[in-house]
Parts: C-alpha cells; structure tokens; sequence
C-alpha cells in the first residue's frame, strides 16, 4: 500500500516505530478544501477557498516529493530526489493560474506562498517561470464563483485589494495547520474544542454583574457606572459599525464595553469579541478578569513568544506554527502589536488568525495609543475590515484622539480622510468628567534629577511614580529606602511576576493599616490596572498619559481631591527624540490655562499633536499596497513594524520555567506550552541579547526559542539582569 500511494503525511506509531500512519494527498486536499471553504464564506467567497485547498498541495504528486517524504519518515529505498524536488507549492498555483485565471489575481499567490509567506509581485513573477511536472495529474473543479455582497454594491476600493488576498491566504494555510494538526496530533488538536458560544457567555456576564451589584456600595461613582453599562446595553441595538466609548477613568470602561460588545455581536450576528490593548501587563490583568468571569476555556490571551518564520529547520517550524494560536475563541485579549502587524504580515503563522477576525467585535482599547506614524494605514485597514470582513469597532478611552474627517499634519501630503460616523455611546449630557473629577493636577516644568525625585517620595506613605523608561523605573526604585512595602513594576519583569506584584499592590492599598506602600512603575501601569493611590507622580509626557496616571489617583473617590504632580527628568537626561517627546511638546505648546479634564482639552492636544507630524504613513504602506496590479505585501510587511525593535524574548528562570524548558526540550512545542513560557518571558533589545550571548547567559532550548537558566540573573524586585553577576562578583573580589 505504501508503495502506490499518493502521500500527504506520515505519523510514526510511538509505540511502534516501524508502523506508519498515512494520510493520502487526497484525503488532505479534501480536508483542507472543506475547511477553506467554510473559512471564506465568511465574507462571500467559500468556492474560491474550495479551490485552493484543492490545488495547493498537488505538487505533492511529484515522484521526487513521494520519495521524498518516504525517505524523511525512514521508509526503506527511498533516495532518489533532489532538494529542488521537495518543493511543490508552485504546483497548485501554476495550475490555478492556467485552469482559472478570472480567479488568479486573488488565490495565485496564497497558493504559492502557503508554506513560505506571501510574496511580492516580482517574487510571485519568478515563481512562474516554472511549468506543471508531467507527473502531476489535472484537476477539474466544478467552480460557481462567488459575487461577495461588497462586489455586488462595487464599493471595492484600490487599498481593500491586498487584505482580500491576505484574508484568502489566511483561510488556506489554517485550514491546511488545522487538517494537518488533526492527523498529526489528535490530542493537540481535540484541546481546542469545548468553547461556549457568545449566548452562553452573555448569562455568565449578567450573573457577574448581578453578584458585582449586590456587593458594591451605593456611592455616586457605583451610580454612574451602572448608568453607563445601562446607555451600553441599550446603545449595543445598532447596526455594524464604528462606535466609541469615552468614559474618563474610574468610570468602569472595561465592563461597560464588554456589555456593549457581547450585546451588540448577539444582536449582529457576529462569533467573537477581540480586545486590542497597547500593553502586555494590560493584557494579563484584563484577561485575568475574563477568564474569572468566563471561565479560562473560553479566554485567549495572546502576546509573543517566537517567531516561527526565523526557524531554519522544516520540522521544528511546522510545529512551531501548529503552536502559534489561530484566534478561535469566543473572547480574545491581544495586543494592538499582534492585531495590526497581523493585518499586515505575509507570514502563515500571524495572518492564520486573520479569517477568525471576520464577522468580529473590535475593541480597540485605549485607542489614543495608536502609534500616529502608522495612523493612516491602521485606519484605512479598520475600514475594510468593517466594509468587506463585517466587522463593527469600538473605540474605547479616556482620552478619546481625533480619528474622523480629515486628519492633517504639517505639510500637503500628511492628510487623509479617516473614519466617517463614528456613533459615541456615551452623550454629552452624561457631563462624565465632571462627574468623575476627582483629582487636581500639579505640573511643575523644573528639572529635576533621581534623587529629587526620590526625596519627594519618600514624603509619601503611599505614592505611586510613573516614568518613561525601565531605566527611569530602577534608577529611582534603587534610590527609596526599603521600608514598608517599596515595589518596582516594568517590563524587565515577566508577565507572571508583573501579576503577582501588581495583585500584592491591590492587596497592601486593600489594607487599612498605615503599611507604606510605594510604587515605582513604568506606564505599562497607567491604563487598565484597577489600584487606587492618594497621590500619583507622572514623568512629563502627552497629555493623555498625564491624564490615564491620574486615573489611578483617588480612582474610588475615597478622597475629596486626590493629587497627582507631573515631573520633569531633564536634570539627568532628555526624552528620548520621537513620539514621546513629540507628544510631550504638543502638551506644552497648549500653555497652563486648561481644565485638563475637559474634552476641549483633549482635542486641542491631538490637534497640536497631529499638526506636528511630517506623515501619518512613515513606511509608505500607500506605495506598497495600493496598487492591486503591483502589490509589494512581503515587502510591506517587513516595513510595518509598530515598534521598531521587537527585539529578542528570552525565558527568564521564575517560577517553574525550567521544568517547562525541560518540557519544550523533551516533548517539543505544543500550543499550551508556549502559551505558559509566554508568561515567563521578557523582551530585551538585540544590544543586550547580544551582551548577554556572548558571556554565555544565554541558552537556545531549540531553535528560535531562548531561555536564560542562571537564577542569578533574574531579580525578585527588578526583573531580568542584562549584565552578567559573575563579571560583577569578579570586579568586587
């Protein structure tokens, strides 16, 4: 049987090493076509997923592919092919582009790339220069081609084109993870069930809400926010769209937008709510909440681990990527990272996820974090994927910036029309920032050093301090006297540790003991994290920085006035140049005469913000994309990179990490494992993963993936130590 047969997969028996499991081509063209095609008909065009999963692994039929892969599984006599010979992706789309060209421009190029990525046009045109191996057998498709409800109206635009492509790219290669992922690995593959549905989920929400209410104080902040929830719920009744959801902090923004969400997807039709937030420690905390209300089965907290496209191996890649998270779950908490860099990749391990985005809520939370060099083609993509995905956003904030009209910079071509009939939940009449004014802000403009800062602290028993950088954050947490409860929080520190330290924080302000309890915290703190301090310092920054630091001052209204006090570092060195300083300077060109509070304020700090920026599309995504005869996405993809140094994670040695390595080592990666290393990773710059590689701090567990096994190294305070202990204990002794 083994000799005839056309052959997709092998999986070895593991109790019995000389039996093979097979999977026919066949069988794998069939799988993967059903699921492509319940994939794309999402959004109109399930024959054309059909036809791709059907194609895109016939080169497999190659003689030099079946010797191939019987060779590779140890399979007797089985030599005679070259490394040319392994590839056959080029197959099914040659034969795409020869059987259907009307199709061609959408599926050629999903269909060549589905194991290597998406391709440029001129790497897609060299790809063609090949002919369909005389071994491969024709494939006749009974075709009926869709006409999508947005191809009927004609409102296609030139920049919808390449996320057509990608989201066509995207159906394929999880449906081909998916099928392979099921005959390679049952059990990996039975984990991702028992899922509740979004009915389900919306009980388990009203029954929190019905136990929160009965335990909570009737005090006006309680009132109001259940009037907000009250104007969500009622607001939720409204077409797909765009909505915004402005509540100043305090106001109980997190649940109010679920309650929107899961109301509006039920009233919609829509399968899943994704919440985008800026920071990871965001992420951990507010999918803590989640899963506390809708069980952890039901909750996907995603941020990076590795990346699987830097592995060389084919093996450890593929099963790489079968760990990378297709987003098929009815709640997901991200980062805005993840999000857009995911709309934007040509990469089959993040644009797999892209088709579960489709007929989704969007909740884009602490929107005016949005990195402005990036703001149009973020924008323009929003608006596809409400036009062609069925997708309906919620814009959630504080601080809401100016994402409707026409948006301008300083010069002609920094100018875009950015989104009409945004519906903003809350009305004016709420007056919420008034309502919920409960702190006076004190700017002082003098510069100041560490030890200024420090001094002022340490008149505080407790005080909460909020700065730029990690470096801002040790070099003052080192300087305060150890007493009473003294913590550090910043990205040094693995996600675990962050939790961990930020629910002992909740728990000493929880106290009603004169503890001292003093916090020294880069912004990571300053969105999203429910603590309550008297008094809070916040490191000179944009206004809207300024203003989510004090929203964790007097955030219960326990205080009649809580105090936060904004501060300059110049006496030890300047902002660095870019955003920040950019959005400090918009700050301070508005003056001092402001209610700092007020919407007013909030739109003349974006107005100065944007009429300072040379582009709101740095890397030219336009020049890339816009063009549907000459789409560069490979390309586009390298260049759209919301942070500019991702830098390198590495598994720092807390808490159980070194029995989970032990595990990756053993058992390989597996998308519950990585998810747990993903908790107990920090992200260090390429400079010092450098620094610490070359004295040997460093281990590859396998290949991509990086782990740092000396306890030393990671300080229960500060986090992950870049420079080696033992160079210092050499230089001591």
């Amino acid at each position: 049987m083994i000799k005839d047969t056309i052959i997709s997969h092998i999986r070895i028996v593991e109790s019995d090493e000389t039996r093979w499991v097979i999977q026919t081509n066949a069988e794998h063209l069939e799988g993967v076509a059903s699921l492509a095609e319940l994939y794309a008909n999402e959004f109109g065009m399930g024959s054309l997923g059909r036809i791709m999963g059907l194609l895109h692994d016939k080169g497999k039929e190659k003689l030099e592919f079946q010797q191939y892969i019987r060779d590779v599984n140890g399979i007797p006599g089985c030599k005679n092919y070259t490394q040319k010979g392994k590839s056959h992706a080029y197959v099914g789309a040659l034969m795409l582009k020869k059987y259907y060209p009307f199709i061609a421009p959408l599926c050629e190029n999903p269909v060549m790339g589905h194991h290597t990525g998406l391709y440029d046009k001129g790497g897609l045109q060299e790809k063609e220069n090949q002919s369909i191996p005389a071994d491969v057998t024709p494939c006749e498709i009974d075709y009926k081609p869709d006409l999508p409800v947005w191809m009927r109206k004609g409102i296609l635009a030139p920049k919808d084109f390449h996320h057509i492509v990608r989201m066509l790219f995207s159906c394929l290669v999880d449906a081909d993870f998916i099928d392979t992922e099921r005959f390679m690995n049952p059990a990996s593959s039975d984990a991702r069930g028992n899922k509740k549905s979004l009915a389900q989920l919306r009980s388990s929400l009203e029954q929190f809400l019905t136990k929160l209410s009965s335990s909570a104080k009737e005090t006006p902040v309680n009132k109001l926010r259940q009037s907000i929830q009250e104007q969500c719920k009622l607001m939720a009744e409204g077409e797909k769209g765009f909505y915004s959801l402005t509540v100043p902090t305090g106001g109980g923004k997190t649940i109010s937008s679920l309650v929107w969400a899961i109301n509006h997807a039920l009233h919609n039709g829509l399968k899943r709510i994704i919440i985008a937030i800026p920071y990871t420690s965001i992420i951990v905390q507010t999918a803590a909440v989640l899963k506390h209300i809708f069980g952890e089965e039901n909750v996907l907290e995603h941020h990076s681990n590795t990346d699987p496209e830097k592995i060389k191996d084919d093996s450890l890649r593929h099963k790489m990527r079968l760990a990378m998270e297709n987003w098929d779950y009815p709640i997901i908490v991200t980062t805005n990272v993840q999000l857009f860099e995911s709309m934007f990749s040509s990469k089959p391990s993040s644009c797999r996820r892209l088709h579960n985005i489709c007929n989704s809520v969007i909740i884009l939370d602490e929107v005016q974090t949005l990195p402005t060099d990036f703001l149009q083609p973020i924008v323009d993509s929003l608006q596809t994927y409400h036009k062609i995905f069925g997708v309906s956003v919620l814009l959630t904030t504080a601080s809401q910036p100016i994402l409707s009209g026409v948006i301008e910079g300083c010069n002609p071509r920094a100018r875009f029309t950015a989104i009409d009939g945004i519906r903003e939940i809350i009305p004016d009449e709420f007056c919420l920032h008034d309502k919920l004014r409960r702190v006076d802000l004190c700017i002082d403009n003098t510069s100041r050093t560490y030890d200024d800062i420090a001094a002022q602290l340490t008149q505080h028993d407790r005080v909460l301090c909020i700065v730029n950088t990690r470096r801002d954050a040790k070099e003052i947490y080192t300087r305060l006297p150890q007493e009473g409860i003294t913590l550090h929080i910043s990205r040094m520190m693995c996600p675990q540790h962050v939790r961990a330290t930020i629910e002992h924080v909740k728990q000493a302000l929880s106290d009603d003991s004169n503890t001292i309890v003093r916090v020294i915290a880069t912004q990571l703190i300053e969105a999203g994290v429910d603590i309550d301090f008297p008094v809070v310092y916040r490191q000179e920054s944009g206004l809207d920085s300024v203003l989510q630091a004090a929203g964790r001052c007097n955030r219960e209204g326990r205080m009649d006035r809580g105090v936060t006090h904004v501060f300059s570092l110049t006496a030890e060195r300047a902002l660095p140049r870019g955003s920040m300083s950019d959005a400090n300077n918009a700050r301070l060109a508005m003056g001092n005469d402001h209610d700092w509070f007020s919407p007013q304020a909030m739109t003349e700090y974006f107005r100065q913000l944007y009429c300072r920026k040379e582009t709101f599309d740095k890397k030219d995504m336009a020049h890339y994309l816009y063009s549907p005869n000459a789409m560069y996405i490979a390309t586009a993809a390298k260049e759209f990179r919301l942070i500019e140094d991702n830098g390198f994670s590495l598994i720092v040695n807390y808490g159980n990490s070194p029995q989970l390595v032990t595990q990756l080592k053993t058992e390989g990666p597996s998308y519950q494992l990585m998810k747990k290393l993903s908790m107990l990773s920090v992200t260090v710059h390429e400079r010092d993963m450098k620094k610490m590689t070359e004295v040997g701090l460093v281990e590859e567990v396998i290949e991509g993936v990086y782990f740092v096994p000396d306890r030393a190294q990671y300080d229960d305070h500060v986090g992950l130590c870049t420079d080696s202990h033992w160079m210092e204990e050499i230089l001591i002794v």
